[in-house]
């Protein structure tokens, strides 16, 4: 007795066998895939082909989006950019930063420090630990998830309490060099940096960062 298997492997390997028996198409019967009554075997091709259609459809939408959305970011980048270039001293380039991304991202809390060419009266200049430099230095790529590091959390003084997510970042000089500080976003959403995220765009930001505060370093 011929099995399932080899039947079906007959058909794969004799691809005209349909061809010379076109006539059997409109005679054989399959069971509706949503239930209901036995349909002809075209039909149901054509059922699994707009089935088909409706996944690809689907994804090509989710994949536009996605577009849309890497194309936005990337535009709030470039405007940060140049608005970091236009800063004229430190004082302004902490203020375009905080600002760009507390309206541009929709970043509720930004902290950072910085433990080279300090400055006592400000605060991205206070002192940090030895072991949270050991970490910052560390961070291969930027940290996402509910909190990251106790001390940097403290950056945010009372609201501390209510942040659920955090996103670190490393500071160094552009084309590489010695870690020299560390930026912190954080949001009471705990799924506003989660540990799944894509981490491409918060890299390029730590890298930005870094490069325009190498300047006044």
């Amino acid at each position: 007795m011929i099995d399932a298997d080899e039947v079906a492997r007959y058909l794969k390997e004799n691809p005209a066998f349909f061809e010379e028996y076109s006539e059997m198409l409109s005679q054989i019967s399959v069971p509706h895939p949503h239930g209901g009554n036995a349909i002809a075997l075209s039909d149901r091709q054509v059922l699994a082909l707009r089935e088909k259609n409706k996944l690809l459809e689907a994804k090509l939408a989710e994949l536009i989006q996605f577009g849309e959305e890497n194309d936005a970011i990337g535009e709030k980048m470039h405007r940060l950019a140049l608005a970091l270039l236009a800063a004229q001293d430190l004082g302004a380039l902490l203020s375009t930063l905080y600002y760009n991304l507390r309206e541009d991202f929709s970043v509720p809390h930004v902290a950072m420090r910085v433990w080279r060419g300090g400055d006592g009266g400000v605060p991205e200049f206070n002192a940090v630990s030895e072991d949270l430099k050991q970490y910052a230095a560390g961070l291969a790529h930027p940290y996402c998830g509910p909190s990251g590091n106790a001390e940097a959390a403290g950056w945010f003084g009372e609201a501390a309490s209510q942040l659920r997510s955090m996103a670190l970042m490393p500071l160094a000089p552009m084309g590489g060099g010695e870690c020299f500080g560390m930026l912190a976003l954080a949001s009471e959403d705990a799924m506003r940096f989660y540990p799944e995220m894509g981490t491409l765009y918060l890299k390029r930001l730590g890298e930005l960062t870094g490069a325009a505060l190498g300047r006044y370093l």
